[in-house]
C-alpha cells in the first residue's frame, strides 16, 4: 500500500483530523483518530475509527488498489493525557504538548506529553530546573547522543551476520537495523535451526524476521511480561494480532525457562497477553465484526460437527484454514482440483478477506 521510502500526511480531512500513511516494517500504518474516552487499564479500538481511517485513506490510492477491512492485520488504542497548564490565564485551556510548571515551593513538574518527545520533554524539565534553582550546567549533551549499538553499525553490517554466523539475510538485516552492533551478541546465542540453511536463528513465525534468540536476549535487557516480548522488544502485536498470538506459546516457554517460572505463572502471561491482544491490539473489534454478522442457524450437533470437520482440515490447530491445509486433506482422499479453482472457492468463503477461512465463516459456509 505505499513505498518503502514515503509516507503521507494530510490534515485536511472530511472532518479536520488528520490523516497519515506512513511505511513501516514492510507493513503500512494507516491513522489516525482522536476522541474524548474513559481511563480504562484496556483501551479499545472501535470498528467506526478503523473505518473512518479507511474510507479516508481509499482517497490517496489508485483505483486499482481496494483497501479492505481484512486487510486491516492489527488495530491499536491508547490514552493520551491532555493537560491543563497550572500558569495559564485561560483556565479552560487544555495542551496537546508537555507542560513544565515550577510550585512556589520549588518543585518541577512535567505532565502531558508524548513517546516521541521524551529527549525535548526532559531538557524543558532540566533547563526549567536550572534557572529555578539557579544551579551550574552546561549546555545539554544528549541531542546527538547515539543510542547502544549504534557505534559500530553501517549499512552493511548485516551481510557480516550472515557470513559468519549463517542467518538468513532477511533475519540479519532485522537483527542490525534493530540491535546495532549489539546484533553479534543476539547471533551468538540463536540456536542451531538442524537445516543445511539457515545454519542458525528459528523464527518465532514463518512469515516475519524475529528469532527466538531475540526473546533471550530480551530477557537479558529486562523483558519480564510476554506483553513486553510481542509489543515492545518485538513488534508482533502492532503487525500482525494473529501472528502474534501464535508465537505466544513458544515465547511464554523460553521466558518460563530463562526466568524460571511455574507453570501457573507461565498460563498467566499467556492469558494476560491474549488479553491484551484482544483489546488493545484489536483483535475483539475484528472477532465481533465476524460475529455480527453472523447468520448462522445451525443446531448445537450440527456445530459440532462441522467443528470436527474444520479441525480436520486445520490439522496444526492454527484456528484458520489455508490453501494448503485443503491441498492435503485432497490429496489424502485421491481428490484433485485445480489450484485457481480452489483459490477462487477459498476467496468466496474467506469473508473478512484476510486470506484464511476461520472457524465462524466456515460455519457461515
Amino acid at each position: 500500500f505505499s513505498p518503502g521510502n514515503m509516507g503521507l500526511l494530510d490534515p485536511a480531512t472530511s472532518d479536520g483530523r488528520v490523516i497519515f500513511f506512513l511505511p513501516w516494517e514492510k507493513m503500512t500504518i494507516a491513522g489516525t483518530t482522536d476522541s474524548p474516552t474513559d481511563v480504562t487499564s484496556h483501551p479499545i479500538p472501535t470498528e467506526e475509527d478503523i473505518n473512518f481511517i479507511l474510507s479516508e485513506v481509499r482517497n490517496y490510492l489508485s483505483a486499482d488498489v481496494e483497501v479492505r477491512r481484512g486487510d486491516v492485520l492489527a488495530a491499536w488504542s491508547g490514552i493520551r493525557p491532555l493537560v491543563t497548564d497550572p500558569s495559564s490565564k485561560d483556565t479552560q485551556s487544555i495542551s496537546r504538548n508537555h507542560v513544565v510548571s515550577i510550585s512556589e515551593s520549588g518543585l518541577v513538574t512535567i505532565a502531558g506529553g508524548k513517546w516521541t518527545t521524551y529527549r525535548a520533554m526532559a531538557q524543558d524539565t532540566i533547563d526549567a530546573a536550572i534557572q529555578a534553582h539557579d544551579l551550574k550546567a552546561g549546555s545539554s549533551k544528549t541531542i546527538g547522543l547515539q543510542l547502544q549499538g549504534a557505534e559500530n553499525w553501517s549499512p552493511t553490517l548485516y551481510i557480516r551476520l550472515v557470513q559468519d554466523y549463517g542467518l538468513e539475510s532477511e533475519v540479519a538485516q532485522h537483527l542490525a537495523s534493530t540491535y546495532g552492533g549489539k546484533a553479534f551478541e543476539v547471533a551468538k546465542i540463536a540456536q542451531v535451526t538442524g537445516k543445511r540453511w539457515p545454519v542458525v536463528g528459528k523464527r518465532l513465525v514463518s512469515e516475519f524476521p524475529y528469532i527466538e534468540a531475540e526473546v533471550v536476549y530480551g530477557v537479558k535487557e529486562y523483558a519480564r511480561t510476554a506483553v513486553d516480548m510481542i509489543s515492545r522488544r518485538t513488534r508482533l502485536a502492532f503487525l500482525n494480532v494473529q501472528a502474534a498470538e501464535e508465537a505466544l506459546p513458544r515465547i511464554v516457554d523460553i521466558m518460563g525457562r530463562e526466568l524460571n517460572w511455574s507453570e501457573q505463572k507461565k498460563k498467566e502471561e499467556l492469558e494476560a497477553a491474549k488479553k491484551f491482544l484482544y483489546y488493545e491490539m484489536g483483535y475483539k473489534v475484528k472477532s465481533d465484526q465476524l460475529t455480527d454478522r453472523s447468520e448462522i442457524s445451525l443446531g448445537p450437533s450440527d456445530i459440532e460437527r462441522y467443528k470436527k470437520r474444520f479441525h480436520m482440515f486445520d490439522k496444526d490447530k492454527k484456528g484458520f484454514i489455508t490453501i494448503l491445509d485443503v491441498q492435503r486433506v485432497l490429496e489424502s482422499i485421491s481428490m484433485q482440483i485445480a489450484e485457481n479453482t480452489l483459490h477462487d472457492i477459498l476467496s468466496e468463503v474467506d469473508l473478512n478477506k484476510n486470506g484464511q477461512v476461520e472457524l465462524n465463516e466456515f460455519l457461515q459456509v
